[in-house]
């Protein structure tokens, strides 16, 4: 989940003039970003090992 605080700090980043698209489009990769932060602080990662046999299956 993104707060507030990292709301108004994505909306400071961005230029004064945009557009929803793009206004959207920051939100969603500030909250995989954190999302992904998160899991990786809680040991919800995968090994490089684990990384490749997963990738092997797709390219199959």
């Amino acid at each position: 989940m993104i707060t507030k605080t990292q709301i108004i700090s994505a909306l400071d980043q961005l230029p004064e003039n945009l557009t929803i698209d793009q206004l959207i489009d920051r939100l969603i990769f500030v909250e995989k970003v954190e999302k992904r932060l998160s899991d990786s602080k809680n040991g919800l990662v995968n090994t490089k090992q684990e990384a490749k046999q997963k990738l092997n299956k797709w390219l199959k």
